[in-house]
């Protein structure tokens, strides 16, 4: 093993757990990073020493409490590299983040036969919301098709464009096949035609460098457990005049100016859209969690997981009876597959016992398992912290597993 991949495992205190007796071999990122002692330590010192609301308070504790919570703001905002600090809005997750603009912004912005457009790669967060919204409004949506590597056809998405098309949704990493999106070409041929996009960066954020001004994208979502921070806690960014434009998401405490019972006038960005008490603790941690990724880096990260994908597909490959669904070309560390006559869930519950985490099922994106007309699959995820004797360790299970059902 590397050594300064070593060096990283030992920053997470779960990877020295055993299961069922079993170093644990933990391949299911894609649903949940794990945390380093680092965030631990952050949520615990907010919660033993620093308890207290925020934004509210001009005592000490509250004082300290609202100074880390806006400093993650600050962190997110060099993170994805966004023009202004208040552009940024802090969301429950990716999925509160979505349903966020297609609520405000599609019932202000998207009307009777409009056109929003999606693609077959989708997690359900980011169809639902946007049916829901062509249901209130009798919009209409697109789906962009795929091939049969798991990736978007372009020609395809292309020809969907039209004056009609007011919002792209586009998933910027396929959480269940590890396809990455061209979403820079994509943005910028739906501003073509004075289309808005927002872009799912869940599966993209702990990965690759994302830069929001560079990709001159509309809106950009993403969680903080997926990327070595706490649950409960995500992000929105949105152009600042976008924001500006649309009406508050929900009502409450902290987004309001001022409140009488004839009138009531909303407080400015980014508080605008936070309303009532929100994580703070997990926001405090999140912080942390961008710490770390900054000082590993995304060299360390990129060359590490390209390895481990590399290495996975390799070797599952040469198992016969074992079937990869999703082979893009450019991918994500995720390795989707199936095994003859063996169902996900059993693999899963099998590997299970040799004290591997992998996910089974249709992992929230059924109109993808339809398409490769499969029920669900097994699905191993990869992060830094992984190695080769893990995916070796998985190798030697599944060869179990499979002589089991012989």
């Amino acid at each position: 093993m590397n050594k300064s991949i070593a060096s990283i495992r030992d920053l997470f205190p779960i990877l020295s757990r055993k299961i069922h007796g079993k170093p644990l071999v933990y391949f299911d990122n894609a649903a949940t990073t794990l945390k380093p002692q680092s965030v631990i330590n952050a949520v615990t010192e907010y919660y033993q020493n620093e308890t207290a609301n925020i934004h509210r308070g001009v005592h000490y504790l509250s004082e300290v409490s609202t100074e880390k919570y806006e400093a993650t703001r600050k962190k997110l905002q060099k993170f994805v590299n966004a023009k202004h600090e208040h552009e940024i809005i802090f969301t429950k997750g990716t999925t509160d983040s979505i349903n966020l603009v297609a609520t405000s912004f599609g019932n202000k912005f998207i009307k009777e036969n409009d056109e929003i457009i999606i693609s077959h790669l989708e997690h359900h967060s980011n169809i639902v919301p946007w049916q829901m919204l062509c249901e209130r409004t009798k919009a209409k949506l697109r789906v962009i098709p795929i091939n049969d590597k798991g990736e978007i056809i372009f020609d395809e998405f292309k020809k969907l464009l039209s004056s009609k098309t007011k919002l792209v949704a586009i998933v910027h990493a396929s959480n269940s096949l590890g396809t990455i999106n061209p979403v820079a070409e994509m943005i910028k041929l739906a501003h073509g035609v004075n289309a808005k996009v927002l872009v799912d960066g869940a599966q993209m954020l702990s990965h690759q460098k994302v830069d929001v001004e560079n990709l001159d994208v509309d809106f950009y979502v993403g969680s903080s457990h997926k990327m070595f921070g706490p649950t409960g806690a995500g992000f929105l960014y949105g152009k600042e005049k976008l924001l500006n434009d649309m009406p508050p998401y929900q009502g409450g405490g902290d987004m309001i100016e001022s409140v009488s019972f004839e009138k009531t006038t909303y407080n400015i960005l980014p508080h605008k859209f936070e309303a009532g008490t929100p994580p703070i603790a997990s926001v405090i941690g999140w912080g942390s969690a961008i710490d770390f990724i900054n000082e590993i880096g995304f060299d360390t990260i990129a060359t590490q997981e390209k390895m481990l994908l590399d290495y996975a597909t390799l070797k599952l490959s040469e198992i016969k009876g074992l079937t990869i669904i999703g082979r893009a070309q450019n991918k994500a560390s995720v390795v989707s597959f199936v095994l003859d006559n063996i169902h996900p869930h059993d693999v899963g519950s099998l590997c299970d016992q040799d004290g591997i985490a992998l996910r089974t099922g249709h992992h929230c994106t059924q109109p993808i398992m339809d398409f490769f007309q499969v029920p669900a699959t097994s699905r191993a995820s990869f992060s830094v912290y992984n190695t080769k004797e893990e995916i070796d360790a998985l190798v030697i299970s599944l060869h179990r597993v499979m002589d089991m059902f012989v």
